[in-house]
């Protein structure tokens, strides 16, 4: 599988990543928030035996103790979506195992004793589960997870109870947001039972206009009826979404043409960008590669840029802490050589 950042998807897909995230706890062990640095690393090493012995091992998988690292290097992590901020917060006894892709991300000892992840790039969220599902069988037959016959997966937060499986897709949507349709949308999902989060998730905001939706209800149905269910309505946005830039290429044509045009410029000759402009400016220009308007640049080397402009993956590749200040002036150099 590949990684999201680098996979190809059409100029015209809306859709960025899928993700499916599986939830497990051991028997006979407190949940990760009542555990102690011992305890908790006692299970960091029965899930990496487990999984090291595994069938799955064929592929190049390692370690991140994250007890090991400095903020800077887990955030940048979080920042490549490979793992939560709450690993982050559990970092005495957390760890995460991924592969060489980093397609695939086993969190332990995150909300729950195990988050399984598998994120891809584009709306293959079938692809993503089956992957995510082959591992969480085989971790099955050597781990005694903690489960009850009419109920399903016990998790720590009750909304995870039952499959205990979240599934999520990452989208642009410019135009629906540019709209105001977006607070419509929120509504209507909540109702479905889906939820709809910023680019990091809950708590976050949708800079760029990047969102993801996700369900929420995991106890009654089965994991491919919710993956159903979230695919039939993604693709219910996408429409909606390609039908409002319809719409406003039709009556803003050379407005939106302007907008798009003016972002590409100053992301290629300006000298000083928070992440938030940034992101902003970007959502432009990716709107112009979708939509044909500019066809010299790779929605690959956006989906990069996304990554690379954040705060600490800047810092991390740089090898250096850096001011705010130093922060924007960095990116700004970051986005003008890539955009050349």
């Amino acid at each position: 599988m590949e990684n999201w950042i680098k996979a190809e998807t059409s100029f015209e897909d809306i859709v960025i990543s899928s993700r499916v995230r599986l939830a497990r706890n051991l028997q006979n062990y407190s949940f990760p928030n009542k555990l102690d640095t011992h305890k908790g690393r006692e299970v960091v090493a029965i899930v990496e035996e487990a999984f090291y012995k595994s069938a799955y091992m064929e592929e190049n998988f390692e370690s991140i103790y994250m007890w090991d690292n400095d903020d800077i290097t887990n955030k940048s992590f979080l920042e490549k979506h490979l793992i939560s901020d709450k690993l982050i917060v559990n970092k005495d006894r957390a760890t995460f195992i991924k592969d060489s892709n980093e397609t695939i991300s086993i969190m332990i000892n995150e909300e729950d004793h195990l988050r399984l992840q598998c994120i891809v790039g584009g709306l293959n969220l079938k692809e993503a589960y089956n992957e995510i599902n082959k591992i969480d069988n085989l971790l099955e037959e050597s781990l005694d997870f903690a489960y009850d016959k009419d109920l399903g997966y016990l998790t720590t937060c009750p909304t995870n109870v039952g499959t205990g499986l979240r599934a999520s897709v990452m989208v642009h949507l410019p135009a629906l947001t540019k709209s105001g349709a977006i607070d419509g949308m929120i509504n209507m999902l909540s109702k479905m039972g889906l939820t709809i989060r910023g680019l990091f998730g809950e708590g976050s905001k949708g800079y760029g206009n990047i969102y993801q939706i996700s369900n929420q209800v995991t106890l009654g149905p089965s994991e491919e009826e919710i993956i159903d269910n979230l695919l039939a309505v993604i693709n219910n946005i996408i429409s909606e979404e390609k039908s409002a830039r319809e719409k406003y290429m039709k009556s803003y044509g050379h407005e939106t043409k302007d907008s798009i045009m003016r972002s590409l410029g100053i992301l290629r000759y300006a000298n000083v960008i928070t992440s938030k402009e940034a992101l902003n400016l970007l959502s432009y220009v990716r709107l112009g590669v979708e939509v044909g308007i500019i066809k010299d640049i790779d929605k690959k080397l956006l989906n990069s840029l996304m990554v690379d402009i954040l705060s600490s993956t800047m810092q991390l590749k740089a090898g250096l802490t850096m001011s705010e200040k130093e922060r924007d002036i960095k990116r700004a150099e970051i986005i003008r050589n890539s955009l050349k």
